[in-house]
């Protein structure tokens, strides 16, 4: 089934009518014992009514009252029979109910050890018997064997079974038909929330909500959080796209502007070359600049967090081909397990601007340390990388100006100045965190990157 609800009612159902079937079986079944234990009784008691009605005289004849206690014996055909037979099962008195009747007692076992059983007669159909064998002591060497024995229809038994059946599977189906109605409207109540999530998540596809309420039960404010995150991230990233057109479109008027009026107006074509080429420059920084805000993923709480020290290494290794006329000595101390919580590609994209800076202001040495930052209240801890290099270095006019677009710590090194505009803009705006730039030990830039968890 697709709906939670009807899996749920089904299996609880399911759950709820086999308990009270195995309920009711062993209710039935314990009622059933009981009734038998009390038939067994009954027959027990007349037995000993009968032992002390009757008389014996000194030759072993028996003497059994007219008017017994129980006047049922006195009824034919009244569902309760008797008899005395002696040791060798001949019938010395047979109650009157039983006129006409021949029921199949069981032989009684030794003296004092009564036998129940149910017998069968063909007139009165199945009955509950009770064959109780006692000595008669008619003097002092003389003793005598007899067997006493009744039977009751079956009938008042099954009847009473009947009735306590009917009441009891009456009640059962009742109480199922109520604890199902109950457990009902108990888990359509439950339910309450993802329905709310999912009426909430229909409203944002149609545009009349922002994000999901944080008013839900613990159990789903994690997917609830995780997928406002998602939408979050949805939405500030198609904002930098059309940001970043926008901006990419508005740094183009003007240079395209500058080259109409110098084709219309400069005769001269070196001057001409000069501005071409001057404005050509200036629009693929802007393209290049623009195209690296807009592919920055940003960081989303279902990402798969990205191990530093493979990155890293792959960076390094790749740069020192690059630069590999340089001879550039280059060293990594990253700790164990220092992960970025965020996207690849941008990782990658920090890394790769940072660490192609250090090369190319490095006279012999680049080195980069990475480390897990102290986890402050996050369920993750964030990282910290810090590159430097023992170039020249950053002036100290320049070092806050050097992180904005078109500005190159100098300007005739080749370069379009927008690598480190790029890594504050995917460091500061899309993950929050911080960077700063001084000079470090090795007397060169050193650049320190941030990330929190």
């Amino acid at each position: 089934m697709r709906s939670l609800q009807g899996r749920l009612l089904i299996a609880v159902s399911a759950v709820l009518v086999a308990f009270l079937g195995l309920t009711g079986a062993g209710l039935d079944r314990a009622f059933q014992q009981s009734a038998l234990g009390a038939v067994h009784d009954r027959l027990q008691a007349q037995i000993y009514l009968l032992l002390g009605a009757v008389e014996v005289n000194g030759n072993g004849d028996l003497w059994v009252p007219a008017l017994l206690p129980e006047a049922r014996f006195s009824t034919p055909s009244s569902g309760l029979y008797a008899q005395i037979t002696d040791s060798t099962g001949k019938s010395l008195w047979s109650s009157p109910s039983m006129l006409g009747l021949n029921i199949p007692f069981p032989l009684a076992a030794s003296p004092g050890q009564p036998v129940f059983s149910e017998v069968e007669d063909a007139t009165t159909g199945h009955l509950f018997s009770l064959s109780f064998a006692v000595i008669w002591e008619l003097g002092e060497t003389s003793k005598r064997r007899y067997s006493f024995r009744v039977a009751e229809s079956r009938n008042t038994f099954d009847a009473q079974v009947q009735n306590f059946r009917r009441n009891l599977w009456g009640w059962f189906v009742l109480a199922a038909l109520a604890l199902l109605a109950a457990q009902g409207l108990v888990l359509r109540w439950s339910l309450t929330p993802l329905r709310q999530v999912t009426r909430e998540l229909t409203e944002i596809e149609h545009g009349s909500r922002h994000e999901l309420t944080t008013r839900y039960p613990r159990e789903i404010q994690q997917l609830t959080g995780n997928l406002n995150a998602l939408i979050r991230h949805s939405r500030e990233h198609l904002q930098r796209s059309r940001n970043a057109i926008g901006d990419l479109a508005h740094s183009l008027k003007t240079p395209l502007a500058v080259l109409r009026a110098s084709v219309e107006t400069t005769p001269q074509l070196a001057q001409l070359r000069h501005t071409v080429t001057e404005q050509v420059e200036r629009m693929s920084q802007s393209v290049e600049y623009q195209l690296q805000r807009a592919a920055a993923s940003g960081r989303t709480t279902m990402t798969t967090p990205v191990p530093v020290e493979p990155v890293v290494q792959k960076v390094m290794a790749s740069l020192s081909k690059v630069y590999h006329s340089k001879g550039i000595a280059w060293s990594v101390e990253i700790a164990p397990s220092t992960l970025f919580y965020g996207d690849q590609g941008d990782f990658m994209e920090v890394m790769g601007n940072l660490i192609d800076n250090a090369f190319k202001w490095s006279q012999l040495h680049v080195m980069l340390r990475a480390f897990p930052t102290k986890n402050t209240g996050r369920s993750q801890a964030g990282v910290v990388i810090e590159i430097e290099d023992d170039g020249p270095g950053i002036p100290a006019a320049k070092l806050h100006g050097v992180l904005r677009r078109g500005i190159r710590a100098d300007p005739d090194t080749a370069g379009h100045g927008i690598g480190l505009a790029v890594v504050q803009e995917i460091v500061e705006e899309i993950y929050r965190g911080d960077i700063t730039v001084d000079r470090g030990p090795l007397g060169g830039a050193r650049v320190r990157v941030e990330f929190p968890g």
